[in-house]
């Protein structure tokens, strides 16, 4: 029965305390404002060429660059996108969005489960040998 505190009136539903439900809020509430988000890194970095020849091969080396990279992982392969000086700062704001989103699904994570093994009847299973 909803409501009821009394331990006949358990109906083993799970119910989050009020501090619980206020952290839940705030975290949706930040979720709301995350807004685009990719996940990856920027770097910048001078590199080599494949021409045999050219100055980036001599010692000491005069490197091209730097150039502005974004790479991130997909299929397990690493990725890298070039990036224009003029796209530096929308791909840095959308990957600290990525970070926080990761952060705010993982707090709300550990809460759930918190709430989930502080429920009445909760009880956590031994590993099987």
């Amino acid at each position: 029965m909803a409501g009821c505190t009394h331990p006949a009136c358990d109906d083993g539903s799970v119910s989050p305390d009020p501090g619980q439900r206020a952290r839940a809020a705030r975290i949706a509430a930040e979720l709301s404002t995350v807004g685009l988000a990719l996940p990856g890194t920027l770097i910048r970095p001078q590199v080599r060429c494949g021409k045999p020849r050219c100055a980036c091969h001599a010692d000491p080396p005069a490197l091209h660059g730097p150039y502005w990279q974004w790479t991130r992982k997909v299929a397990g392969k690493t990725i890298t996108r070039l990036l224009p000086d003029e796209q530096v700062a929308d791909y840095r704001q959308w990957i600290d969005n990525d970070r926080r989103l990761r952060e705010l699904v993982a707090e709300l994570e550990a809460l759930t489960l918190a709430i989930a093994d502080a429920s009445p009847g909760s009880r956590r299973r031994k590993p099987s040998h």
